[in-house]
């Protein structure tokens, strides 16, 4: 039988590791940025300065932003109090304070935990899962954000969500700098530096993605056995998943509605597919694999 601290510990170095890789491959493409357009020192320190300015706005306003776009809207105690309870109840157990409490109105049954810190989180859940799990199913589901909130994880994939789209928006530049004839340096070694460039702005942004999606499978995994254990039932969860599993192989499920590529990664289950597949960039672990998980902590 798995324990959950030896989970939780698996799964947290994985995630150093992956975030550790992520941001050597976030410098080596600011460096080979510099490097093409011959800006020197002072091409860095102006590179520096706009990515510190993109990284604190999306930090700051990211969860408010996450959220409108998301359709979620405040909850009503008095319309919602199992849903408070729960949130309430397992934010006590973890010593954190109570994060704020949204709704989706979306047949989906899926959540999500966003905020720059444990002071700062909120929980968003849709209509869908309500009106489909019971109290103590609610509860595991709950346990699992409230675990995000609990070890950080908001801040953590919100660094992650930030990183990408530099990394991204930076080999853009390189590209199309590269389609209107810019760049190259203004040295000898200028034509090896443009191969480089051409290679780096292709690849960097797939290997963003990829390891952010890998990121993100560690994080549901850590969530999913934290979860478990402050909520002290890990079948209640595993029942949850087992709902969500069926509700996708129905011919009639729908994705959630207002979800995207940027907010895909913070929900409980994958908000973009219905399709019971394997899909390489999906930004969860398989259902089953989860449930697997689960039951051998039982």
């Amino acid at each position: 039988m798995a324990s959950f601290f030896d989970e939780i510990a698996r799964n947290r170095l994985k995630s150093i590791l992956l975030m550790c890789i992520f941001s050597a491959i976030f410098f080596a493409v600011v460096y080979v940025l510099v490097l093409f357009f011959g800006g020197g020192l002072l091409g860095i320190g102006i590179g520096a300065v706009i990515i510190l300015f993109y990284a604190a706005f999306s930090y700051f306003a990211g969860s408010a932003v996450v959220l409108r776009v998301s359709g979620a809207q405040p909850a009503e105690k008095g319309k919602y109090p199992v849903l408070y309870a729960a949130v309430e109840g397992l934010a006590s157990a973890t010593q954190i304070p109570m994060p704020q409490v949204y709704v989706i109105n979306d047949p989906n049954p899926n959540a999500f935990a966003t905020g720059r810190n444990k002071k700062h989180a909120s929980v968003a859940v849709t209509t869908g899962l309500l009106s489909m799990m019971n109290k103590d199913e609610l509860q595991g589901v709950i346990g699992h954000e409230i675990s995000h909130i609990a070890d950080n994880d908001i801040q953590f994939m919100m660094i992650a969500v930030i990183f990408a789209g530099a990394i991204g928006l930076i080999a853009a530049i390189i590209r199309n700098s590269l389609f209107f004839g810019f760049g190259g340096g203004n040295n000898r070694n200028g034509g090896y530096i443009m191969i480089i460039a051409i290679v780096l702005s292709i690849i960097a942004p797939l290997i963003a993605l990829l390891i952010r999606l890998a990121i993100s499978r560690r994080r549901e995994y850590m969530a999913d056995a934290n979860g478990a254990r402050i909520t002290r039932s890990p079948q209640s969860l595993a029942s949850a998943l087992k709902k969500i599993e069926s509700y996708m192989k129905d011919p009639n499920a729908t994705p959630v509605q207002k979800a995207n590529e940027m907010t895909a990664s913070l929900y409980f289950s994958n908000p973009l597919s219905v399709k019971s597949v394997m899909n390489l960039f999906s930004t969860h672990p398989p259902i089953d694999e989860r449930i697997k998980r689960l039951q051998a902590m039982y």
